[in-house]
């Protein structure tokens, strides 16, 4: 699990960001754990500060560089 105020990658969008908090969403009938992410960087959109939640299994550990 990643903890607060470390950065990911989302696989699909490209977005990277800190990760600000947990929360949870049931799909198909499985609770399934989240993470809120506060974007620095977005690839396509070129927004940040935007906080975006998605499955936990979206993301990846990044490493800054």
């Amino acid at each position: 699990m990643f903890g607060i105020g470390e950065y990911v990658l989302h696989q699909k969008t490209g977005h990277i960001g800190k990760v600000i908090g947990y929360g949870h969403e049931i799909l198909n009938g499985v609770y399934t754990t989240t993470l809120k992410v506060l974007v620095d960087y977005a690839e396509t959109s070129g927004k940040r500060g935007v906080v975006e939640e998605d499955l936990y299994s979206a993301w990846v550990k990044w490493i800054r560089f």
